[in-house]
């Protein structure tokens, strides 16, 4: 099981994550986010890091040429659209990117489901506030090309394992405090998806 650690603010949460075993490291390019990172201190963080780590920004109603800026100037290799983004908009990004699905009711999983997308729990506000999808969506499903968020923490990951997810992805889950992560958590809910 992969897993993305999101919302890194600072080299030490870096350090934790890719110590514990994090396959991914989220980026929030999102301004209204208490986790938002401008591109000059995510590009100070991701020069630091390992060859082999996934370094992934996720942007929130931004057009082409913003997320493509942004990308270069941070050093990200992975663009998460997270919004209904136009196939005119995919188009243009120069970098890969993943679409995220925030689903309503299980319907809504199973959108592109040739393409690998991340599925999150609709909130008014955009990512990171812990709230859970019902599992039994998931029921029947071809979860191989899925990651999950939203409301994922150490102590209920344990039930999203029998899905068979490509990779499970956490921010609130492993915090102190919004943007702040707590390595005891951040090293538990890698140790529990990767058993």
């Amino acid at each position: 099981m992969r897993v993305k650690i999101c919302g890194i603010t600072s080299i030490n949460d870096a350090d934790t994550a890719i110590r514990s075993g994090a396959d991914a490291l989220g980026f929030v390019f999102y301004d209204k986010s208490p986790r938002y990172i401008t591109p000059a201190d995510a590009y100070a963080i991701i020069s630091t890091l390992p060859p082999f780590v996934e370094k992934v920004g996720l942007f929130v109603n931004a057009d082409a040429q913003t997320i493509n800026t942004i990308a270069k100037a941070s050093g990200i290799t992975l663009i998460q659209l997270h919004f209904d983004a136009t196939d005119e908009l995919c188009s243009a990004l120069e970098l890969p990117y993943i679409k995220v699905i925030r689903a309503r009711s299980a319907k809504d999983i199973t959108r592109d489901t040739q393409s690998y997308r991340l599925v999150d729990a609709y909130c008014e506000s955009y990512g990171g506030v812990g709230k859970r999808l019902n599992l039994e969506w998931f029921d029947g499903i071809d979860c191989s090309k899925i990651i999950l968020a939203g409301g994922l923490t150490p102590d209920n990951i344990k039930e999203c394992l029998p899905y068979g997810f490509y990779a499970l992805d956490v921010s609130s889950g492993v915090e102190a405090s919004a943007g702040v992560k707590d390595p005891l958590k951040v090293s538990a809910f890698v140790k529990e998806a990767k058993c």
